[in-house]
């Protein structure tokens, strides 16, 4: 198992390896941007996690997660990017399984959220999170 699953970090961008450490420093990775930017960060940590770990889950190749003030909302935006070509898709609960709810948290905590094809392939996940 890889200890570092950090490639590359910069201000708003943080490159991962695939492995199962990559929720947890994308976690703090954001800490670090909200508590910069004066914000509670629960609400994006649970997004953040639940968007890296369908990428690792679920896509291929390094995961790009993003965190960043959108422009136009003016809201907390966090986006993760890979390469899978599957598209993550919101299921009705199944209160029998005993995962696959990721997805709902999303859309329970954020304002907004979406899925944008990348033209080389892959797809970028985005959230953009209330107050």
């Amino acid at each position: 198992m890889k200890a570092v699953v950090m490639l590359s970090e910069t201000r708003d961008m943080l490159i991962l390896d695939p492995t199962p450490q990559a929720p947890e420093v994308a976690r703090q990775f954001l800490r670090t941007r909200f508590a910069r930017w004066g914000l509670d960060d629960y609400d994006g940590q649970l997004v953040v996690s639940e968007l890296v770990t369908n990428a690792l889950l679920h896509g291929a190749g390094a995961i790009v997660v993003r965190v960043f003030q959108d422009e136009h909302s003016c809201l907390s935006k966090v986006e993760v990017t890979d390469k899978g070509v599957g598209r993550p898709v919101l299921r009705p609960p199944n209160y029998a399984l005993s995962s696959g709810r990721g997805l709902s948290i999303v859309a329970a905590l954020a304002h907004a959220w979406g899925v944008r094809p990348l033209p080389g392939g892959g797809k970028t996940v985005w959230a953009l999170l209330p107050g």
